[in-house]
């Protein structure tokens, strides 16, 4: 094993910030449908607002950030290897099998993990955002203002945002799961906190099996003595 600084100081910082404010948004978002009182209607349809503009910003800065690394590339879908990254976490990992796929620093996500988030941040999120943002400036008959949308009803965007939030919640009980799924229970969760991760070090294991041993010298020696 070696330590391989595999997590950017921002791509740390926009993880835990995006983590923080879509729970909130869960939480504010159920306290609205009525799922529980804890801040109360009024407040929690304000703090919800509030949230939704503080990801929308995060969103945006985030996008540049991956833009103008180069990181948007690890989120490439792939199929190599998915079959085999999905029966490990099924099956293969109770029963202590190798990990099919290598993290490295051009390659942190697995075939499935690319996958899932590939379809989060295209598909899950903009929907999300777009159905929120149709909830904010959706135009009541009794009001008149010049920010708003004027659409039949809000049925179709209610059932759209409120199906992304159950994606999201489930979502965010699987990350639960992956995150013991590092050679330690903690490994995962310590890696996104310092940046460091800790790598099989296949290219010193290589190095050490093609090496000559004592006996392989000895045997070419006389090998050419004999010659």
């Amino acid at each position: 094993m070696r330590k391989e600084y595999i997590y950017h100081r921002f791509e740390r910082f926009w993880h835990w910030m995006q983590a923080a404010v879509i729970i909130f948004l869960g939480v504010t978002g159920f306290e609205i449908h009525g799922s529980f009182t804890f801040f109360g209607y009024e407040q929690a349809v304000e703090y919800h607002d509030i949230a939704a503009w503080s990801f929308i910003m995060l969103i945006v800065l985030a996008i540049f950030w991956h833009i103008t690394k180069g990181e948007w590339r690890q989120y490439l879908p792939t199929w190599k290897n998915l079959k085999a990254q999905a029966n490990y976490y099924i099956f293969g990992i109770f029963r202590n099998a190798p990990h099919p796929t290598k993290k490295t620093v051009l390659t942190k996500l697995n075939p499935l993990q690319k996958l899932v988030y590939a379809g989060l941040k295209v598909l899950l999120i903009p929907t999300m955002v777009l159905t929120g943002l149709v909830y904010m400036f959706y135009r009541y008959p009794q009001q008149n203002e010049v920010l708003s949308l004027n659409i039949s009803g809000l049925q179709t965007v209610a059932l759209l945002h409120t199906l992304g939030a159950f994606l999201l919640v489930s979502f965010f009980v699987a990350h639960l799961y992956l995150i013991t799924t590092g050679h330690t229970v903690t490994s995962n969760l310590r890696a996104m906190i310092t940046g460091y991760e800790d790598l099989h070090d296949e290219t010193t294991n290589v190095a050490r099996e093609s090496a000559p041993t004592a006996s392989d010298k000895i045997a070419a020696e006389t090998k050419e003595v004999t010659q």
